[in-house]
């Protein structure tokens, strides 16, 4: 009787241990599942101790990448310390960010999104689909920098700690591309921090010191979920102009360098201990034509006229800065593109001859303003030498890029040399800079807007890019280099879009 009691015992109790096991591994499914289960990270052992000095030009001003709209503080901050829903990889196709995976709906107005597991803050704080919705909504009403981008948005949900969903009012085929930017940053909503000098991301590294208008350091995070940075310490120091910043690299301050200007990296040219690559940008080099009803270019064929005047192509293969004769809005690493360089070839007696059109001929241009920065200058003189030789009278004005781009937007000039980033959004409406109107145009652009898949978006968006180059609305010369300068053991550098994107955690050195 005894022996059987103690039986009874050992079967009662490993009845419990395998109920509370069970139910053990069924919480920890669950758990799993629903994303409010991570798994700790172990930190290799094995990290590198290096430290690197990037040279720039155009510090940020402050850390606040909610409030300040310049390129600096995002190019400085984005995917190195605040991350995004979706990301952007070297050739700016979109990829995998804080959400690893997405489906969107038949008719483009919702958008499932999954996100990425045991993702935590620098700080410490777990990252979740909470603090994505409160992000989104924070952004929409402050009317944070990406907030536009937002304004189709109906509605943003967290069904779990894991999944978000977004419903639009109508489609947007941007979206996605604008969650990889400002609009999809995901800030810690359990943080108080002064935004201005301080940080809380949850990218590959964390703020460790800025100092305003001269440094940024970025020391790598710990806590981050992906792979750790290839660096321990990234000093961003900037530098006055470009013939600053390439003596502060020959002079050993720094050892990777990125810029715009190709007289800087000419300067490393010969240099054993210097690789320089150079890359592709969104940023075009164009020249603006003031289209406004008061303008000679508000007129189709002046418009066409000056683009046959001009050799577009020549100025292309000689600018140092270039990656390519262009010929429309759309850039080869943005959606659309497609190579609009050959619609107007170089022709100066079609160009004559279109001049001639005009009851006065060339006198109905009188004399053109040619705005140019001084950096373009060499360019603004060649262009004035085609204008001149159809016999258009062409004053030369060089300033600073900065007051070009005022007095583009201010309607003071006739034509305008300058380096934008704008999109091709720019043309898209009635309402822009360049005091551009045409019906068929902002028609396609409307079509294109209100695609429900990407094949769809890109194909209308090429119709709208050749439709507003035929009609001439500026002349888009170029797409524009970027550099990176390299010095010895330093690698890993990206090249593409580098002035306005600047993912450093592919960094190493010896």
């Amino acid at each position: 009787m005894h022996r059987q009691k103690n039986t009874g015992l050992r079967s009662w109790l490993v009845f419990v241990a395998t109920v509370v096991v069970l139910s053990l591994v069924a919480w920890l499914g669950r758990s799993w599942i629903d994303g409010s289960l991570t798994l700790p990270r172990a930190t290799p052992s094995n990290l590198s101790t290096a430290s690197v000095t990037v040279g720039l030009t155009d510090a940020p001003q402050s850390l606040d990448i909610r409030t300040d709209a310049d390129t600096d503080v995002e190019r400085a901050l984005l995917g190195n310390v605040y991350e995004t829903l979706v990301s952007r990889d070297e050739n700016n196709k979109l990829v995998a960010g804080l959400a690893k995976s997405w489906t969107v709906s038949s008719d483009g107005l919702t958008y499932d999104f999954t996100l990425q597991r045991g993702v935590r803050f620098a700080n410490g704080h777990k990252l979740d689909s909470a603090d994505v919705v409160w992000s989104m909504q924070q952004i929409v009403k402050n009317k944070y920098q990406g907030a536009t981008a937002l304004a189709g948005l109906a509605s943003v949900a967290n069904p779990s700690p894991t999944k978000v969903t977004l419903t639009l009012a109508k489609p947007d085929p941007t979206l996605l591309r604008a969650l990889a930017d400002r609009a999809g940053i995901v800030y810690d909503s359990e943080w108080n921090g002064d935004y201005a000098t301080q940080t809380a991301g949850s990218g590959p590294f964390k703020v460790d010191g800025f100092s305003k208008g001269q440094s940024v350091t970025l020391e790598r995070n710990d806590r981050y979920w992906g792979d750790p940075a290839g660096v321990k310490t990234v000093t961003l120091k900037y530098y006055a102009n470009g013939d600053a910043l390439a003596k502060a690299a020959l002079g050993g301050e720094a050892n990777a360098l990125f810029t715009s200007d190709a007289n800087a990296v000419k300067q490393l040219d010969g240099q054993s201990s210097w690789k320089v690559e150079s890359g592709t940008s969104t940023t075009k080099v164009m020249l603006a034509l003031n289209n406004d009803t008061n303008s000679i270019f508000s007129d189709v064929q002046a418009r066409q006229a000056i683009r046959y005047a001009i050799d577009a192509k020549s100025i292309a293969d000689a600018a140092g800065d270039s990656a390519g004769a262009l010929g429309g809005p759309i850039g080869p690493l943005e959606e659309g593109y497609e190579d609009l360089s050959g619609l107007f070839p170089f022709d100066q007696v079609k160009a004559a001859q279109m001049i001639a059109y005009f009851a006065t001929g060339s006198a109905y241009f009188g004399t053109v303003e040619l705005v140019v920065p001084t950096e373009y200058q060499s360019i603004g003189d060649t262009v004035a030498g085609y204008l001149r030789s159809v016999g258009i009278a062409t004053n030369l004005q060089t300033f600073d890029a900065a007051t070009v781009v005022q007095r583009i937007k201010d309607g003071q000039y006739t034509m305008a040399l300058t380096a934008s980033d704008a999109d091709a959004a720019e043309f898209g409406t009635s309402d822009n800079v360049f005091r551009y109107t045409n019906g068929t145009v902002q028609d396609a652009y409307k079509s294109a807007m209100a695609a429900t898949n990407d094949a769809d978006y890109q194909s209308r968006m090429k119709t709208f890019a050749k439709t507003v180059s035929q009609d001439a609305a500026a002349d888009w010369l170029y797409s524009r280099k970027t550099f990176a300068a390299a010095g010895t053991g330093v690698s890993g550098l990206p090249k593409n879009m580098t002035d306005d994107y600047l993912p450093l955690a592919k960094l190493t050195a010896k």
